[in-house]
């Protein structure tokens, strides 16, 4: 009798082992294969070899990229050396990148780990760009004031908070204030894993100020992108692992009330959103195996999507650009400007086409 009990254990554990390992790679979309989409005119930008994970234009056209990230579990080019953060101008023809240098004696550049990155243009027409930093495997927002003249950052101030454990992206709303989503809940690397493993959906969006910090959405399988409406009305956040992007209500208070939620065949990462149109540009990892468990011999592809009128019924959702890693691998993150598409990968290259 005991020994029946015991191999009914065994049985059972069994059975649960292959229904999380089948929903692991239903999760990681990990059987599917993509169609190419090309677009015309693209050139690999001089100068990116370590990714571009996150990015930001500005209305004048200098662009933002976050580089040289090092996230546990995915691959890095150059494990050795700090990230950066460098700046193009998208009104040049043949637009090269240039690091910025980083002032101030606050921030300690030899363990810069740049992550997702947003900006913030106050009233008197300053530029801070709000940066998600892991220095040895912590979260913080490192807050710099743009120095455009100086091609430079000034390094303003360092936050943490114990309702940011691990933080993946920012939408900054104010100098120093800015939503952020957790990709996980816990902090520890292999408690991490587990959750991730397990799928508990556990991670969350804080909104965060010097005033207040708060849980404004919670409940993601790993709660990636996040952006808000050109109107300031709307909060949009992706979950990578469910593919969904969810639209949120923004409230007065700073809370959200959730409206929609859209379904994608594709793990969805950062958003952009367009601020003369409202559409939504998403970086996507169409198989993310491919991303979790690098093999150069079968590499990660590329997406990106657009998504138009995402508040009526039936929004319009276009893949403009897909590729299966042969030239892009790891697409992070996709952001217009005049007619030009700019596309950022987490540990590659980034591509800059023609729409």
């Amino acid at each position: 009798m005991a020994k029946l009990i015991g191999l009914t254990f065994v049985g059972l554990l069994l059975a649960l082992y292959k229904n999380h390992q089948s929903s692991y790679q239903r999760r990681l979309n990990a059987l599917r294969e993509v169609t190419p989409v090309d677009l015309p005119n693209c050139n690999l930008v001089k100068g990116v070899e370590t990714g571009a994970e996150d990015l930001e234009i500005l209305p004048n056209g200098l662009a933002f990229l976050s580089t040289g990230l090092k996230y546990p579990g995915i691959k890095s080019f150059d494990p050795d050396k700090p990230g950066k953060i460098l700046l193009m101008d998208l009104n040049e023809k043949d637009p090269a990148v240039l690091e910025l240098e980083i002032t101030g004696n606050k921030l300690d550049k030899s363990s810069f780990n740049p992550h997702g990155v947003s900006t913030f243009t106050d009233e008197d027409n300053a530029v801070y760009l709000l940066v998600v930093n892991h220095p040895d495997s912590k979260s913080t927002v490192e807050v710099f004031k743009f120095q455009e003249e100086e091609r430079s950052l000034f390094h303003l101030k360092t936050i943490t908070h114990e309702l940011l454990p691990s933080i993946n992206d920012i939408a900054a709303v104010g100098p120093d204030s800015f939503y952020a989503t957790n990709d996980h809940y816990f902090a520890d690397p292999y408690l991490k894993s587990w959750e991730m493993y397990l799928g508990l959906s556990w991670s969350n969006v804080v909104y965060y100020s010097p005033d207040k910090v708060q849980i404004v959405a919670e409940g993601f399988d790993f709660a990636n992108g996040i952006g808000v409406s050109p109107d300031g009305k709307h909060v949009y956040i992706a979950e990578l692992l469910a593919h969904k992007i969810h639209v949120y209500e923004k409230h007065a208070n700073w809370t959200l009330t959730p409206l929609k939620v859209l379904d994608f065949d594709t793990l969805v990462d950062n958003i952009s959103v367009d601020p003369v149109t409202g559409d939504l540009w998403v970086g996507c990892h169409p198989n993310g195996i491919r991303i979790f468990f690098y093999d150069s011999e079968n590499p990660p592809g590329s997406e990106v999507i657009r998504i138009q009128n995402i508040l009526s019924e039936e929004p319009k959702v276009t893949v403009v650009y897909a590729e299966n890693g042969t030239v892009l691998q790891g697409t992070t993150v996709a952001s217009v400007y005049k007619g030009k598409l700019l596309i950022g990968t987490v540990f590659h290259r980034a591509l800059y086409c023609d729409l």
